[in-house]
Parts: C-alpha cells; structure tokens; sequence
C-alpha cells in the first residue's frame, strides 16, 4: 500500500510559478512510476505529466511541454511538479498518481493504483 501526500498549489496570476510536491510512503518508492494528473470542473481527469522509475525519462502533456518540468529524488521519496508561465486553462485540482504495474499506458489515469489527496491551482488572468 501507497499514500501519496500533496503539497503545493494555490491561487496565482497567468505567468506565474508553482511548485507541486507529492511524498509516498514507504520504501519502495523506486519500484513506481509516478504521474501528475489534473482535472477542471465538469472534465474528466487528463494527464498532465510522468516520470519513469528511475527519473531517467519524462513525458508531457502538449499543453504542458516547455512549461512544467516533472522531476523526482529517490532517495527522499519525492516528486515534484514545477509549473511556470501558468495560464488561467491550468487551472484545476492537481492529483499525483503511483504505479508499480510494468507495460502501462502512463497517459491513462487507470493505469495508476495509488493517488494523492488532490490540490487546487488557480491561475487568474
């Protein structure tokens, strides 16, 4: 079992910065591959980027690419989101997700077992 443990978020102005921050429990931190999702009120939940297990690959969402950086640091068993020239379209509840399943669409929520608490970014233009 997995809990995930967000931190970060919050009410900012289009072109601004934040920093999302996800902490799982446990030791095995490394055996997963972890994402971060987002999802606006009346959407279904999108991705938005992930990480591979070693940290060694990245991918984005388009609307994200060139803005958000994903990163993690195993040893201290933390994923972070750096989000930078926020638009007012970024806006929604933020969700990291963790996997341990191999052979996964990483671009699909329901490919993730474990996710965080949620947490809101709202970029006002």
């Amino acid at each position: 079992q997995v809990q995930l443990v967000q931190s970060g978020g919050g009410l900012v102005q289009a072109g601004d910065s934040l920093r999302l921050s996800c902490a799982p429990s446990g030791r095995t931190f490394s055996m997963y591959t972890m994402g971060w999702f987002r999802q606006a009120p009346g959407k279904e939940r999108e991705f938005v980027a992930a990480i591979s297990r070693s940290g060694g690959t990245t991918y984005y969402a388009d609307s994200v690419k060139g803005r958000f950086t994903i990163s993690r640091t195993n040893a201290k068993n933390t994923v972070t989101l750096q989000m930078n020239s926020l638009k007012p379209e970024d806006t929604a509840v933020y969700y990291c997700g963790a996997t341990g399943r191999s052979y996964i669409d990483r671009y699909d929520a329901g490919a993730y077992d474990y996710w965080g608490q949620g947490t809101q970014v709202t970029v006002s233009s």
